[in-house]
């Protein structure tokens, strides 16, 4: 008997891994967060599968309904919304199947923030302006953010931020990192609302409009928030990667450039 923790995706059912769909398809114990998972992908759990949302189970729940699986032998397809190393209370689970000598394993899923890039058809990581992605939240009514995690501590990398579960907290974003100069009032801001599901939204903004965009929009939940000079770059260096003049092992010749 093993309990799969099992990445979902953003929304979209095809966004699924391979073999995160044929873990679902073979265990005759599914529980899922509804409020976050696609009813067509715990649909296609087998027939007379055990099928329970968990979004109004506590931890104790949850576990019992895992152990009295163990019991009988059973696998469970432990369905998570976006990646299950993300915001995914996995950890504190993992914790508890340790301690019963339950077995368990983690398929990856794909996160909100590679999704929203996705459908933006953003890079996020620009040659000479950005190389680093920060995933980050900010603490409203979830656990306290650790020392050295604030928002003006991160941002002075100025990096790509992804910032998870605060869009009701955005007041708190532009106070932080408006006055940083690698953002700035004017630096591009991006909201993602439901990523991957049929109502899924994105408003382009700068910083300093972001809070204004959110509440025309009413957003009040399920949104991600991007803030970083990379969202709107149009004028950088190409990379070396695909440069005739680089070498590397794969193309260890300098390549003549042609003439025009």
């Amino acid at each position: 008997m093993t309990v799969h923790f099992i990445g979902a995706g953003p929304g979209a059912a095809d966004l699924i891994t391979v073999r995160g769909l044929r873990l679902i398809q073979s265990c005759p114990v599914c529980l899922y967060a509804g409020s976050l998972v696609p009813g067509e992908i715990v649909a296609a759990a087998p027939a007379g599968a055990r099928v329970i949302d968990t979004a109004p189970m506590t931890l104790d729940e949850i576990l019992a309904e895992i152990e009295a699986a163990h019991g009988r032998g059973e696998d469970v397809a432990r369905v998570h919304s976006g990646d299950p190393s993300l915001y995914g209370a996995v950890a504190e689970q993992i914790r508890r199947l340790e301690a019963l000598a339950i077995p368990y394993d983690i398929t990856p899923g794909v996160p909100a923030f590679a999704a929203a890039a996705a459908a933006l058809k953003l890079e996020l990581t620009v040659p000479e302006l950005c190389q680093t992605v920060i995933l980050t939240r900010t603490a409203m009514k979830s656990s306290a953010m650790p020392t050295g995690e604030e928002l003006s501590t991160l941002g002075r990398s100025g990096a790509t931020l992804a910032i998870h579960l605060s869009v009701r907290n955005i007041p708190h974003i532009q106070r932080e990192l408006t006055p940083l100069p690698a953002y700035g009032g004017d630096c591009p801001a991006i909201i993602a609302y439901r990523v991957g599901w049929e109502d899924e939204a994105f408003i382009r903004t700068s910083l300093a409009e972001l809070h204004r965009a959110a509440r025309e929009a009413k957003l009040t939940r399920t949104a991600l928030i991007f803030v970083g000079r990379a969202l709107g770059a149009t004028d950088f260096v190409d990379s070396k990667l695909y440069d005739a003049a680089h070498v590397h092992v794969l193309r260890p010749k300098r390549k003549k450039v042609a003439e025009g």
